[in-house]
């Protein structure tokens, strides 16, 4: 469905900061994409969505192909009416809208015909809450609340693939699983693809099928989720977990952080 080959991204025509980055998103699958802050994974998602051009940047070698096309250096809007749709780190939302007209900016996307009503009874059925809240301003929600209604502003798109980047940030772990155990939901009811940048690597690989690590600009590990939690290195320097199941200290995790395996 998704296919990254080899891609370079620069910002500026000075900076380069993806080096060759290749991965693949199959129909139906969710992945997660790994790495520290700086690794050059919302640059990723930026590339596919076609946001770089908002910051100077452009992919400067390489191919991105969805559904067998190449979509490189295609204009963001366009993209997303192929069904590809972004969410993006830091929950943006339009603060004066009620939640309700902020789904209906999703739903003014994806229209296609659909019948209104249906679409936004179907995100209230994934996020209840949201219908209990539906005339309340999306500015006086909580995080958690608007981490869901940007969720199900992408889904009323009816995107055939969704790019969440940290959907995690800032939110309690009683949220995150409810959250992560929506996404999942979504996935397996609607069969619409995800690719999920996350920090988060307990959550995420819990309901992933694949997963890639970056690393200053590269991929440097890929494999089944099941195999990448149970791989010393993931446990060590991402769940921050000895071969013993001790949890290190910081001190540890730092001198652990120059000795990857991986880097070798």
């Amino acid at each position: 469905m998704l296919v990254l080959s080899n891609i370079e991204v620069m910002y500026g025509n000075v900076i380069l900061v993806l080096k060759g980055v290749s991965l693949e998103v199959r129909d139906g699958q969710i992945v997660v994409l790994l790495g520290a802050n700086g690794a050059g994974k919302t640059t990723t998602l930026k590339a596919i969505s076609g946001l770089l051009y908002t910051e100077t940047g452009e992919v400067t070698d390489g191919d991105i192909l969805f559904e067998e096309n190449s979509i490189k250096g295609i204009a963001p809007h366009e993209i997303v009416h192929k069904g590809i749709v972004q969410v993006q780190e830091g929950r943006r939302i339009f603060e004066h809208f009620t939640v309700e007209e902020e789904l209906k900016v999703g739903a003014y996307v994806g229209s296609k015909g659909k019948n209104l009503r249906v679409e936004l009874e179907k995100v209230y059925a994934y996020f209840p809450r949201l219908k209990t809240l539906r005339h309340r301003i999306c500015g006086f929600l909580s995080g958690g609340e608007q981490q869901m209604l940007v969720i199900g502003r992408a889904f009323i798109t009816q995107p055939k693939i969704i790019l969440l980047d940290e959907p995690s940030l800032g939110l309690s772990p009683m949220l995150v699983e409810e959250i992560f155990n929506i996404i999942k939901q979504i996935n397996q009811k609607e069969k619409a693809s995800i690719l999920l940048v996350e920090q988060n690597a307990m959550a995420s690989l819990g309901i992933a099928q694949y997963g890639y690590v970056m690393e200053n600009g590269r991929i440097v590990m890929d494999g089944p989720a099941d195999r990448l939690i149970a791989n010393e290195d993931i446990k060590e320097f991402y769940l921050g977990l000895s071969e013993v199941g001790k949890r290190k200290s910081y001190r540890d995790i730092k001198h652990y952080k120059r000795r990857k395996r991986w880097l070798d």
